[in-house]
């Protein structure tokens, strides 16, 4: 049994297939062409081609692709300010906006065509709604939060321990830090995430961060589990993850 995942994205459209590139070279290696690819979300922001990262998703699992996209905490804030017009989010603790550059939405904006003017980025949520296809709206709202594997459980940021996946709170899936990466207590399955960015893919005993930090322009990781054993998918073929006992 087999099974690959996908860190954060972040608009890294080339890095992304590149990280399908050495998907295929592994699979070709090891005769599999069904096993599951679960992308675990922030397809946007920061990045160069936001846009044309959504496509290539949408278009792949029209196609039949053995793709899983689960959904993540920037792709949420980016549907809510083309919706709604909706710039701030209560889980960002420095109360910056979705249109600050740290956040990345005006990349994301300017791969759909929205140009910002000199000077400080300013956009209203109509003309993002006239450049942004319903459709790439509807992929995303549409995408599930956690995907379930073989004793592993992925979702993009983490899970509130001791809650049961059914009763697990969307802000949590999606933005959870706190009780979380602190946590080194058993759970019912290995989490494997994104969210938070670390200088290289880690096991941490109860769950695996695989966000290496693409959006900064960093690597973006692709692990394949098989058989209950971990490991990165390179360009040079498998590698072992870093492994973190906690203390």
């Amino acid at each position: 049994m087999r099974i690959y995942a996908i860190g954060d994205i972040h608009g890294q459209l080339d890095m992304l297939k590149a990280a399908h590139a050495r998907i295929e070279a592994d699979r070709a290696r090891v005769g599999d062409t069904d096993a599951v690819v679960v992308h675990l979300g922030d397809y946007v922001d920061r990045g160069p081609d936001s846009a044309g990262v959504i496509s290539y998703l949408m278009e792949g699992i029209a196609a039949g692709k053995p793709w899983v996209a689960l959904r993540g905490n920037h792709d949420r804030m980016f549907c809510r300010f083309v919706r709604h017009g909706i710039a701030h989010d209560d889980q960002i603790k420095s109360h910056k906006s979705w249109l600050h550059p740290a956040l990345g939405g005006p990349t994301t904006l300017a791969s759909y065509g929205v140009i910002a003017s000199d000077g400080e980025f300013e956009v209203g949520s109509m003309e993002a709604r006239r450049a942004v296809p319903e459709a790439h709206l509807e992929f995303i709202e549409n995408l599930p939060l956690t995907y379930e594997w073989d004793g592993y459980l992925f979702v993009h940021a983490g899970v509130r321990p001791g809650v049961a996946l059914a009763d697990q709170d969307e802000e949590d899936l999606i933005w959870i830090r706190e009780g979380w990466l602190d946590y080194h207590g058993t759970l019912p399955w290995v989490v494997v995430h994104g969210h938070t960015a670390i200088d290289a893919p880690t096991h941490f005993g109860n769950r695996i961060d695989i966000d290496s930090g693409a959006g900064y322009g960093h690597a973006l990781t692709v692990m394949v589990i098989e058989n209950g054993h971990e490991e990165v998918v390179g360009a040079s073929g498998r590698a072992p993850l870093v492994h973190s006992i906690p203390q």
